[in-house]
């Protein structure tokens, strides 16, 4: 969770100055600079910045200049979806959910697991990509502000809760089963 909480912290900056302020400009400035500060604050600290921060810094950094640039309200609407469609398809490399993972879990989940949940988060980022479109395309701002802050937040929130019970269940089975085979064997 740790991990996860960590990648998203210019989304969840965003939000709540969002929620506080209202005004996007203020809310999509805060986020970039937020982006920023992380990665430099990790790598001042000498920490490996992941493909998947490298990736969520840089659009931050130009699709946040671009709404502050064009202040167009459907390109700020729409852009979320853009963003989840990018992440999607980082997602669907192969992997790249073990960053995320405690050591118990890599060591007790098969990689069948593993990867079908990276493509589980890479299909959820599309799907809220284009729930994302018809909000933006169909809905005033207000509607659309609550649905990127609480629709799109609640899903992700929905999934990973799926996620680590289904993990946990699985590793606790396991572990359970192998600590019975060697009580029968010792």
């Amino acid at each position: 969770m740790k991990e996860f909480m960590n990648d998203m912290l210019s989304t969840i900056f965003f939000i709540a100055i969002y929620a506080v302020i209202g005004d996007i400009y203020i809310a999509t400035g805060g986020a970039i600079a937020v982006g920023a500060l992380k990665i430099a604050y990790q790598k001042v600290r000498g920490q490996k910045v992941d493909l998947m921060q490298w990736m969520s810094l840089g659009l931050v950094i130009v699709f946040g200049s671009a709404t502050i640039y064009l202040h167009d309200p459907r390109f700020i609407m729409v852009k979320p979806s853009i963003i989840h469609f990018a992440i999607g398809f980082v997602m669907l490399r192969k992997g790249w959910m073990g960053r995320y993972l405690p050591p118990v879990a890599v060591a007790n989940l098969s990689e069948g697991m593993v990867n079908g949940w990276g493509l589980a988060w890479a299909g959820l980022m599309f799907g809220m990509g284009i729930a994302n479109i018809a909000v933006a395309l169909t809905c005033s701002p207000v509607v659309w502000g609550y649905f990127i802050s609480f629709g799109a937040m609640g899903g992700k929130i929905a999934l990973f809760a799926v996620q680590y019970v289904t993990m946990r269940m699985t590793v606790v089975r396991k572990l359970r089963a192998e600590a019975g085979q060697a009580a029968v064997a010792g």
